[in-house]
């Protein structure tokens, strides 16, 4: 798997990535944006529901197909953005997934785990006028 870390760790990505949680659609989502790791075939389709202030993430929700890291990510990560501010989402860089996942990642399963983090944050920037792309992807991501 790539990764390395203690089994408490390594179990909770597994639980994650056979039972993700938040795993779905949400029709009346403020915004909706998609991305991909090509160098593993990861992708990621996000739903978040703003609040009326459109300040504070209420819910979250992804689809997708991909690794056990980057589901899990994805998984781990729509449990943290409830609740949290959208400037705290904007503000997120890849140590916080990686500490979030709580293993070593090798440099080559780091695209895979900040997938998810990256189209809540492309998503974001879109719906707020900020970025401008159809689709997020890792590929040119030099993080």
């Amino acid at each position: 798997m790539g990764i390395g870390g203690s089994d408490m760790y390594r179990q909770q990505i597994l639980d994650h990535y056979k039972n993700p949680r938040n795993f779905g659609e949400i029709e009346d989502a403020t915004f909706t944006h998609v991305g991909e790791n090509p160098m593993c075939g990861d992708t990621i389709e996000m739903d978040v529901v703003l609040d009326d202030d459109e300040e504070v993430i209420e819910r979250v929700a992804f689809r997708g197909d991909g690794c056990a890291i980057s589901q899990a990510s994805a998984s781990m990560l729509s449990e943290q953005l409830a609740g949290m501010p959208v400037e705290d989402l904007e503000a997120m860089d890849r140590d916080d997934v990686i500490d979030m996942l709580g293993v070593d990642i090798s440099p080559m399963r780091v695209k895979c785990a900040v997938l998810a983090e990256k189209v809540a944050q492309d998503g974001a920037e879109i719906y707020f006028g900020e970025k401008d792309v159809d689709r997020t992807t890792t590929e040119d991501d030099e993080e």
